[in-house]
């Protein structure tokens, strides 16, 4: 079970090149919860993300994981309890699944010492967590757009971290996989408490996943909470422009977007 981490953000201002994405953020983040970041393309989700991980130095504000502050933290060790998936990673040339999951497992090794019995069991657990042991030895390359995905979720539960950070794990999979994948990781954080934080562009998939959402508009962070609390009419309009209506998702009772386009809004009895 994974354990409870004290982490948090405050005052975070980062962004790229003297220019500045992200505004003076402070979150804290649910431990043992899905979290989910939100927000219109372009508005510093990613960027929140990457900061969060410590792919991004912050020009200024403070980043806490256990008390300590993240740019302290010695990376081996921050590796063991924190692990990150980015957009569209790159898949070394040549390389089979069971190698790119066994990728996870660096963090536990040394210069020589190579992979033990506890790194295999690891690797043989993240694959059969994600349905791919049978896909094992075959070559990533030959691999669908989802079955990838589920390699690169593998790899980063081989690294058996408390925390683990997606940014937009189902982006370009059609939406029988994306349900799988969201499915698979809400199965993870029940199973082994892991504390899920991701950036994902559905609002509806979000709002039926998310035991907490981040809305974040032009680098702030303008609401917060429970998906029934955050996901409004009038928070959709703020963040995304979009007029809309918010009604009950008859599966989850999760709050559902129905947009009001020109063309079909007088069709809608809402």
């Amino acid at each position: 079970m994974s354990k409870a981490r004290l982490f948090s953000a405050s005052n975070v201002i980062a962004g790229y090149d003297k220019k500045i994405i992200i505004n003076g953020i402070d979150v804290v983040i649910p431990s043992n919860k899905i979290s989910v970041i939100i927000g219109a393309n372009a508005c510093g989700k990613s960027t929140l993300l990457k900061t969060l991980a410590r792919l991004i130095k912050p020009a200024s504000g403070e980043i806490v994981l256990d008390g300590k502050q993240i740019s302290a933290i010695p990376s081996k060790h921050l590796a063991q309890v924190l692990g990150l998936l980015p957009q569209s990673p790159v898949v070394p040339e040549g390389i089979i699944v069971s190698d790119l999951v066994a990728r996870g497992r660096f963090p536990y090794q040394t210069f020589l010492k190579g992979m033990g019995k506890k790194d295999y069991e690891a690797v043989e657990e993240a694959l059969d967590i994600m349905g791919i042991t049978e896909l094992a030895n075959r070559s990533v390359d030959e691999l669908s757009g989802g079955q990838r995905q589920r390699v690169w979720i593998a790899m980063a539960l081989a690294q058996q971290t408390d925390i683990l950070l997606l940014d937009e794990p189902t982006t370009f999979l059609d939406i029988a996989y994306q349900i799988e994948i969201l499915d698979l990781l809400t199965d993870l954080n029940r199973r082994r408490g892991t504390t899920i934080v991701m950036v994902l562009h559905d609002i509806n998939l979000s709002a039926r996943y998310a035991d907490h959402i981040f809305a974040v508009h032009k680098g702030n962070l303008v609401a917060q909470g429970a998906p029934s609390e955050v996901i409004t009419e009038e928070l959709i309009k703020q963040v995304f422009g979009l007029d809309c209506a918010v009604i009950n998702d008859p599966v989850s009772d999760s709050p559902l977007i129905v947009p009001k386009g020109k063309y079909y809004v007088r069709h809608l009895d809402i």
